[in-house]
């Protein structure tokens, strides 16, 4: 069914009340997929960007096979039914295999490779791993020695199995052995030839019982990379509900039999593992995976519209810097009839940009929202001409969305009304049942009725909007304070908490100052004790000491008299907020030539922070579409 409308959701749900009941795990739903198609191509991917037109391929029946190998070996090795198989990989093949090989045995657990190793120590202890599957030494050295650290404070893990990435390269391309010089052990645990022991299982069936709708499927991280994360536990019905909810809204744009889609969005986020793995293989589609790196492997942005071109994909998801590196790649040449609609989310789009996707490739752009919490996807815009920019469209089906007033405390209070701003809140079968930890499901949860009157669980995603008469959601802000860098979720504590400790700094603040590619970059703004005269030099080289992850050490420091606080004393970040804005606005006036007659940044109730602005001289519409590449709204002052 078409979605066009808020209503064509209502009447999607009337029709069919409960489409999830049949489909009880991952491992069914894809097995379900490989019984309709068994022959039809399910999943190639191409090492280096340059081999794009030489993948490796994988049917529906192959891939089914893989899968319940990785499943029996798993449950081979021990992991039973609560038992966590973590995972450091890049995007492979063999990802997937462990993905749903090892919800189907146990748990999966998706640790981002690029993480320092006291992180991941702390990971694989939180989720008490027993195996991890990583990249072999000789492919990925940096990572090989960042994991075998890490096992050193990681007590449970019991063994490691290990991949080989050079495998998949083209047959007429020398490539050493990467498993020739495998260690027999790291930190006193076994080390295994993955491939070798997959090998060694049968794909025809599953050693043991399947997994049931309510068992954990996997943990994932939330927040971001950097400090320690939440883990958020996904069930099996979390996962399968999700999917089918994205083939719903999608079938007939491009989730179907035969229509092929990229990934390269990293396989430890939900984007990739839900959206354009778990819901492409429902649906019957071919997913074309893109190199380890994604998006970051070398050649694959540049050779971007040829792959697009090969493979006729229908579809592909991205974040906003994905978008705006793409359109310094030339299109003029190539055939992208087969493309449909691309999906953005992860940050705020901004709209200058969707609108030069479109014109120059015709490619359309749908916003989306979601957060590991709602598994992956919680609302997107339709696919016809309804969709409005700047909007995360409407709630999936079969999942309920409000704004909710709360008070000081985060307590609900009521259901806002119509464009009133408030806490964006979720129940729906995709909404996770809670975090790992106990204490940090406290202020998550709470129990309300419905607009039906029907009491129920909700869940709080911190973030700030409100739903339109016709039924859009959109985003006025983030309580969770989140700095959100190219799609990378940076905890400000982060920051803050490493600048806390050097002797000179009294208090310290840390903001997402707009960036026109990456959306924002972290800055942070420090009080010195008095009497100090540390620089902002000495600051940066401090940070980037003690901040041990690349993305979130500061592009700047600014040292204030006093940082503005609340009346309760409480830091008030908008402020720093504003104060980047104004600075962003100054700076494309003075790049661009014009007089700023008038410039005021201030909060508005129902949009979030705008900038309003008054030239004095110069061209004010090159200036609004210079403005415009960046996530903050502004207003030419009439």
């Amino acid at each position: 069914m078409l979605i066009r409308h808020n209503a064509d959701i209502r009447s999607l749900e009337a029709a069919q009340p409960d489409p999830f009941s049949t489909h009880t795990s991952t491992y069914a739903l894809i097995a379900e997929s490989a019984k309709k198609w068994p022959t039809a191509t399910a999943l190639s991917f191409f090492a280096h960007a340059e081999d794009f037109k030489r993948p490796q391929r994988w049917t529906y029946a192959e891939l089914l096979a893989d899968i319940t190998r990785s499943a029996n070996l798993f449950r081979r090795l021990g992991i039973q039914r609560k038992d966590v198989v973590a995972f450091v990989l890049p995007n492979l093949p063999e990802t997937h295999f462990t993905i749903w090989g090892g919800e189907t045995a146990g748990i999966v657990f998706a640790i981002n490779p690029m993480i320092e190793s006291a992180q991941m120590g702390q990971l694989l202890n939180a989720a008490h791993a027993r195996w991890l599957v990583t990249t072999a030494p000789a492919a990925d050295a940096e990572t090989w020695a960042r994991v075998g650290q890490a096992l050193a404070a990681a007590d449970s893990v019991q063994g490691i199995l290990v991949v080989d990435p050079m495998r998949h390269l083209p047959g007429d391309v020398a490539r050493p052995d990467a498993m020739a010089a495998l260690p027999a052990t790291l930190q006193g645990r076994p080390v295994l030839d993955f491939h070798a022991a997959l090998q060694q299982e049968r794909g025809d069936g599953l050693n043991f019982e399947p997994p049931k709708a309510q068992d954990t499927a996997s943990y994932l991280c939330t927040g971001g990379t950097t400090g320690l994360p939440k883990i958020a536990r996904h069930t099996h019905r979390n996962e399968t509900a999700n999917a089918l909810q994205l083939v719903a809204v999608a079938e007939d744009l491009f989730m179907a039999p035969g229509r092929n889609v990229l990934t390269a969005l990293p396989l430890f986020h939900v984007n990739a593992q839900i959206g354009t793995g778990l819901a492409a293989f429902a649906a019957g589609a071919h997913v074309v995976l893109a190199p380890p790196a994604g998006y970051r492997a070398p050649g694959l942005v540049a050779n971007f519209w040829k792959i697009v071109e090969h493979y006729k994909l229908a579809s592909f998801s991205g974040v906003p810097t994905i978008y705006a590196g793409l359109m310094q790649v030339p299109v003029a040449g190539h055939d992208l009839s087969s493309l449909t609609y691309a999906v953005c989310g992860a940050a705020p789009l901004p709209v200058e940009l969707a609108l030069r996707v479109q014109a120059e490739t015709g490619l359309r752009i749908l916003e989306a929202y979601g957060l590991t919490e709602t598994t992956c996807a919680a609302s997107v815009n339709p696919g016809d001409g309804q969709a409005r920019i700047g909007s995360i469209g409407f709630s999936l089906p079969w999942q309920a969305m409000q704004v909710a007033v709360c008070n000081e405390a985060g307590h609900f209070l009521r259901w806002a009304g119509t464009d009133e701003v408030g806490a964006i809140c979720m129940n729906g079968p995709n909404v996770m049942p809670g975090y790992l930890d106990e204490a940090h499901n406290r202020g998550t949860f709470f129990e309300a009725p419905g607009p039906d009157g029907v009491t129920r669980r909700w869940l709080n995603s911190g973030d700030l909007g409100r739903q339109d008469a016709d039924g859009f959601f959109w985003l006025t802000g983030r309580k969770k304070e989140l700095i959100i860098r190219g799609g990378h979720n940076i905890d400000p504590k982060t920051i803050e908490e490493a600048l806390a400790k050097h002797p000179d700094v009294a208090m310290s603040a840390a903001v997402g100052r707009p960036d026109a590619y990456a959306g924002e970059v972290p800055v942070a703004y420090v009080q010195l004790n008095a009497g100090s005269t540390v620089s902002m030099a000495d600051l940066m080289a401090y940070a980037a000491e003690f901040i041990g992850e690349r993305a979130a050490q500061p592009k700047a420091i600014r040292i204030l008299a006093s940082l503005p606080l609340t009346a309760v004393g409480k830091i008030f970040k908008p402020t720093l907020t504003m104060m980047e804005i104004e600075s962003v606005v100054r700076e494309e006036a003075q790049r661009l030539g014009v007089i700023l007659d008038t410039l005021r940044v201030a909060q508005d109730s129902r949009l979030g922070i705008v900038a309003h602005w008054k030239l004095g001289s110069g061209n004010a519409a090159e200036f609004a579409r210079a403005l415009g590449v960046h996530v903050f709204k502004n207003f030419p002052l009439d």
